[in-house]
């Protein structure tokens, strides 16, 4: 990651979340929306490999963390800060990695697979924690609907996995080995800061999310593979 590519990151997500509060508020009462639902990232909670994380965890303290932070804030400001009016309501959705056969860090993971080289990044001790898309668009459509929903909820499945369990998994499914590891340091090299992205990771748990009554299609990583690999 260069200076310029964190300023990306943070500035694409920022610049636009302020944007759209300032736009709502700006709007006379009666066309206001009534929700506003803004993306966040677990890389709110930094990375652990041995804690967990829930909705009242404190965020992090690097890099990914502060961006999610900030961008929570953005949309935060709602409440007599200027942003987003107070008759708005305000709902964050941290999201985890998103598993599709068509994007995503799946799409990337099976052409490996297929040449029979497949296998974890790093240690495969870091936790992913992961959600199904249908999932995910779910949850999205009820946070929506559902006046009861405010504030932060975790989108990830109940049951994250490790990175060694991930890959364990699509080499099942997929009917291949997942034996051929990917070292820490080849990461490091290629990508810099940028590998803590896939060498670090956390277990995330969407308590609130659950509370609410949500509940998952897709729970287990060997169901959800399944579905989307048939």
């Amino acid at each position: 990651w260069t200076p310029d590519i964190k300023r990306q990151i943070k500035t694409s997500r920022i610049d636009t979340t302020t944007k759209i509060a300032a736009a709502i508020s700006a709007a006379p009462e009666g066309q206001r929306p009534k929700v506003f639902l803004s993306s966040s990232a677990v890389g709110y909670y930094g990375t652990s490999s041995t804690g967990s994380f829930t909705e009242d965890s404190p965020a992090g303290v690097d890099y990914l963390a502060a961006v999610c932070a900030e961008w929570e804030a953005a949309a935060q400001k709602a409440r007599g800060g200027g942003g987003v009016p107070p008759g708005v309501r305000v709902v964050l959705v941290r999201t985890g990695i998103v598993l599709a056969r068509d994007g995503g860090v799946l799409a990337r993971m099976l052409p490996i697979f297929e040449l029979f080289a497949g296998g974890p990044l790093g240690t495969g001790k870091q936790w992913m924690s992961w959600i199904h898309r249908d999932d995910l668009v779910d949850l999205m459509i009820e946070m929506l609907r559902n006046p009861a929903y405010s504030g932060a909820y975790n989108g990830t499945a109940p049951k994250p996995v490790t990175m060694a369990q991930l890959c364990s998994s699509v080499g099942g499914v997929l009917g291949r080995p997942s034996w051929l590891p990917v070292p820490d340091f080849a990461l490091n090299t290629l990508l810099g800061e940028g590998a803590s992205v896939v060498l670090e990771g956390q277990k995330v748990l969407p308590s609130r999310t659950q509370q609410q009554g949500f509940r998952f299609k897709y729970s287990e990583i060997d169901s959800a593979l399944r579905q989307l690999l048939k």
